[in-house]
């Protein structure tokens, strides 16, 4: 669902960088799936290290880093706890060997834009725990504050996809008019608008790392711009959409809002889990993907 929404300056089907493809996504995905499922047995480090050696196995570039990253605590929560209430047990019993193997994941992904830092730099050995060695990065990087805040953002971004996707269906449901927003799937044009406001709310740490701050700014001004008044669902707010679009892809995919798009997937994980929004036949994501893919080639 993530992959697949048309969310601007992402890679989705119609959209691709110089070297990653939507197909990278959906690869990638699949690898992750049996590592990430181990997460509560073998940890969280080595679920996330062994999901981006699977995930190197069958993509030669970095595609789910961060998404890896969210995705082993909340994955290693007991399938009985509830997401909010189990995630915080998890983060607690993070250990320095948790630390070891997540450093090892990130040399491993190589993301652009690291850098090196005085303490705890990944190109050392870690002497703290996962959580501790997080909260150290929690200012400068998106996916390190949500081991910090007990993953609140992914959590109040999940609600967030959670009511619009209710507000859409019942609008729609009350005119009579088809289960969609502009020609989208109710739960594509969720995850767009959600994706657009968040980078309204906080610079995107991806775009800080790769481009620096006042760019990153300058990303969420214009996101703010997209979602005022009535949002994308006006000619206006259509307008404005393409144009931030355009915009995030003119340099290269540096300006890529890499980070609030994990957050994203992340959020549907915790919403699909707690069935608080309609989870979509899965063949029917692909066939929208394969329609969104003839589109873009007739175009």
């Amino acid at each position: 669902m993530e992959a697949t929404a048309c969310k601007p300056g992402n890679v989705h089907p119609a959209a691709a960088f110089d070297d990653l493809t939507y197909a990278d996504f959906t690869r990638a995905a699949q690898a992750i799936a049996e590592p990430l499922s181990q997460a509560g047995h073998v940890g969280v480090g080595r679920a996330a290290l062994n999901a981006v050696q699977a995930t190197r196995a069958v993509v030669a570039t970095n595609v789910n880093l961060g998404i890896v990253l969210l995705l082993a605590p909340l994955a290693a929560v007991p399938l009985n706890v509830p997401l909010c209430s189990g995630i915080c047990r998890v983060l607690t019993q993070t250990t320095v060997e948790d630390s070891v193997d997540v450093y090892a994941a990130i040399r491993l992904a190589r993301p652009g834009g690291l850098g090196t830092v005085d303490s705890e730099d990944v190109n050392e050995r870690p002497s703290l725990t996962l959580r501790d060695a997080m909260a150290l990065a929690a200012e400068r990087d998106l996916i390190a504050a949500q081991y910090a805040t007990n993953f609140e953002l992914v959590f109040l971004t999940a609600k967030a996809l959670s009511d619009r996707c209710a507000r859409w269906n019942a609008r729609h449901s009350r005119t009579g008019g088809p289960v969609d927003v502009l020609g989208l799937p109710v739960w594509e044009a969720a995850i767009v608008e959600t994706y657009v406001e968040l980078i309204a709310q906080r610079p995107d740490s991806h775009i800080v790392r790769k481009c620096g701050q006042p760019l990153a700014e300058e990303a969420s001004r214009r996101a703010a711009f997209v979602i005022q008044g009535d949002g994308f669902d006006s000619p206006q707010g259509r307008a404005s959409l393409l144009e931030f679009d355009t915009w995030l892809r003119a340099d290269g995919h540096r300006r890529n809002p890499g980070s609030s798009a994990d957050v994203i997937a992340a959020s549907l994980f915790v919403a699909v889990r707690e069935q608080t929004i309609p989870f979509p036949c899965p063949a029917d994501v692909r066939k929208y993907a394969l329609d969104i893919q003839r589109r873009n080639i007739l175009q």
